[in-house]
């Protein structure tokens, strides 16, 4: 199902985030899951819509402004605050909510990533009640319903929706310019810093490589055609290339903590300990730590298939290639030595390898995923 059929239904200031359930969900199962979103999370406005053109269902969520202030305070969302009250960037507070840079205007404070991480956060928590299930489906205390349910395949998909405007500015200030920087403020406002930290380092590892490659094509110009000229140039290269690099990652390392402290990410805290997969399965028990009901899954059974199942099978895989491979070069030298077959058949072997080749990835990708899946258990 195409993110843009479900895009164009509705508009996106009306829905931040997109739940699709799979088009043989039950009634009983969105009236169930609708119910706790609603019960659990009230700051959440739900409408439930059908799309005709593929007979699914989805959740639409959004959320009023001021659900969303509160849900800021609630994950310590970083905020710019106002030059008056000194500046810089602080966790958002609503009992000080007037100290904070547009605060006045709904539209503008909250980015679109921003509300989508608030809401993201709401649904990830929305936890089970001791003894609750659905159809097979039993949660534990405390579990997170919704990654559980996406695990089992109950909600299809649950994902974020652009907004056109912003995408169409970010297309001309930014896919569509040429020799202009790269807007990087207005990236990590619309797509998260993450992704600007990425696109920050790709453009200064991009401008950085001019000066190696400048160097070079002088050096490869005024260099002589005999083996002791090049051999020189070669160790010169080499020693550019070893002082480049020094000064490349120390002058990355400055720009990247100008960034990460313009951006608010400088001093943020660790991230506290993670849920479990929703994958994850083993044995019901009382945990020594948090006296909650886990999951618990013995380290030696890991370990156990780990070397005689997960071992065993990569090895094969890589044998099955690496015998192929060899077959397929046998295969070459035998067609090259015929000198009668027309030159097209030449290429067979290489063309019958690289089908091979697709055909093995997308088999060890499931093969991967399993042991990934089994090895957690």
């Amino acid at each position: 199902m195409s993110h843009k059929a479900w895009m164009k239904t509705v508009p996106t200031e009306n829905c931040d985030v997109l739940m699709t359930f799979p088009d043989t969900t039950d009634d009983h199962t969105l009236l169930w899951l609708l119910n706790h979103i609603r019960l659990g999370i009230p700051e959440l406005i739900v409408q439930v819509r059908h799309h005709k053109h593929t007979r699914v269902y989805a959740f639409f969520v959004t959320a009023t402004y001021e659900s969303l202030l509160r849900g800021a305070d609630e994950i310590g969302l970083r905020k710019p605050v106002k030059a008056e009250f000194g500046g810089g960037m602080r966790s958002f507070s609503c009992e000080e909510d007037y100290i904070y840079e547009n605060i006045e205007n709904e539209f503008y404070f909250f980015t679109s990533q921003e509300r989508q991480n608030i809401i993201r956060y709401w649904l990830e928590n929305l936890r089970a009640k001791q003894g609750e299930s659905l159809h097979n489906i039993h949660f534990l205390e405390g579990q997170p319903i919704i990654p559980e349910l996406a695990a089992r395949g109950v909600i299809q998909q649950v994902f974020p929706l652009h907004e056109q405007r912003i995408l169409k500015r970010l297309m001309k200030s930014w896919v569509q310019a040429v020799c202009e920087s790269q807007p990087l403020d207005e990236i990590c406002d619309y797509f998260g810093v993450k992704i600007a930290m990425y696109f920050a380092w790709l453009g200064f590892y991009t401008s950085a490589m001019v000066y190696p490659a400048v160097f070079g094509s002088i050096l490869y110009t005024f260099t002589d055609s005999d083996q002791t000229s090049q051999d020189i140039c070669c160790v010169v290269f080499a020693i550019f290339n070893v002082i480049w690099a020094t000064f490349f990652l120390e002058e990355w390392k400055r720009r990247g903590a100008e960034f990460a402290y313009k951006w608010g990410t400088l001093d943020t805290p660790a991230e506290s300990i993670e849920e479990p997969r929703p994958q994850f399965r083993g044995i019901k028990r009382i945990s020594p730590v948090t006296s909650a009901e886990e999951f618990y899954y013995p380290p030696w059974k890991r370990l156990l298939f780990q070397c005689l199942v997960s071992l065993p099978v990569c090895l094969a895989c890589l044998s099955f290639v690496f015998l192929l491979m060899l077959g397929c070069f046998q295969l070459q030298e035998f067609v090259l030595s015929i000198q009668e077959l027309p030159r097209i058949i030449r290429f067979l072997p290489k063309i019958v390898l690289a089908i091979i080749i697709t055909a093995c990835d997308e088999v060890y990708k499931k093969i991967a995923y399993w042991l990934n899946d089994m090895g957690a258990w």
